[in-house]
């Protein structure tokens, strides 16, 4: 079984936040992972920016599975709907 040794993000843009900073959006392209030959680069997307993806990333320790999780948002039912029957 392989092991997630590492995620590797980049930077695909820029937002400002409430306080009117602007910061930095980051996106995880892909792990670094220990097989059984060594350590393997497993990228799962190309990122794209405007003016183009200058090629570097960034290797960060692998956050835990809790902390990824985001509760998914449901869109809320439109009662108002013509209902065909």
């Amino acid at each position: 079984m392989s092991k997630v040794m590492y995620e590797v993000t980049a930077i695909i843009g820029t937002y400002t936040n409430k306080d009117r900073q602007e910061k930095k959006r980051y996106l995880k392209i892909g792990s670094v992972i220990e097989t059984k030959n060594g350590p393997m680069l497993k990228i799962d997307s190309i990122p794209l920016k405007e003016g183009g993806w200058d090629g570097w990333a960034y290797i960060n320790d692998p956050k835990k599975e809790d902390a990824q999780a985001r509760p998914v948002r449901q869109p809320k039912p439109d009662f108002n709907d013509d209902v065909p029957f």
